[in-house]
């Protein structure tokens, strides 16, 4: 098996991937980051010019964006069965929601963040169009199915948990029954907990803290 390497920071998106590399179960080795020069060194440029993290380097495969790493993930170590069959028809919501959380939720809640202005002038032309249709879109399909593509956890999970967990617990988005329900049903999961505890550890090491 090719060597991984996980490039993090433990106050980022790196703890999305963290919990995908223990819902795979493989071993990897940790290149710590910090923000400012360091991710801006020429030597982590190499492995991502935007100078941002989370990246893994797997073998000689690069690849960055949290999305794009836990599909990658997930069809590299398909025994864990973190993503549906390629030709079911649950491939296509998988497919759906990884690019739906990374496109327009992240986007819609960044604005509610940052307080951009999105409304009726604008809406039609930016990727998550109006905020609340984001939101109660997540909010609907999250009713009717205990996990966003069916009865199936998928590395999709992670990425929808994962956000709704930092959006909620930054007050970007009201706590509601539905998201809470999923959030606590998730985030019990044993690999979840394992990446939050070696998270957690390494963010107390290097004396940062949950902003």
């Amino acid at each position: 098996m090719s060597e991984l390497t996980f490039y993090t920071h433990p106050m980022s998106r790196g703890r999305v991937v963290r919990w995908m590399l223990e819902e795979v179960g493989i071993r990897y080795s940790v290149e710590t980051m910090e923000f400012g020069p360091d991710m801006k060194s020429p030597e982590y440029l190499a492995i991502n010019p935007m100078g941002k993290v989370p990246a893994i380097k797997h073998g000689n495969t690069i690849v960055t964006e949290v999305a794009a790493i836990c599909a990658y993930l997930a069809d590299q170590f398909p025994d864990n069965k973190l993503a549906p069959p390629q030709q079911s028809p649950e491939r296509g919501a998988y497919y759906r929601w990884l690019f739906f959380m990374a496109g327009p939720f992240e986007m819609a809640t960044s604005a509610l963040a940052y307080g951009w202005r999105i409304d009726s002038s604008n809406a039609q032309a930016v990727g998550c169009g109006r905020v609340e249709d984001s939101i109660n879109t997540l909010e609907q399909v999250l009713g009717r199915t205990p996990y966003i593509c069916g009865d199936q956890f998928t590395a999709a999970d992670v990425l929808v948990s994962s956000y709704l967990w930092w959006e909620t617990m930054q007050k970007n988005i009201p706590p509601n029954e539905v998201f809470q329900d999923y959030i606590q049903r998730t985030e019990s999961r044993p690999a979840a907990q394992r990446a939050n505890k070696l998270d957690d550890a390494l963010a107390e090491q290097m004396n940062v803290a949950m902003a």
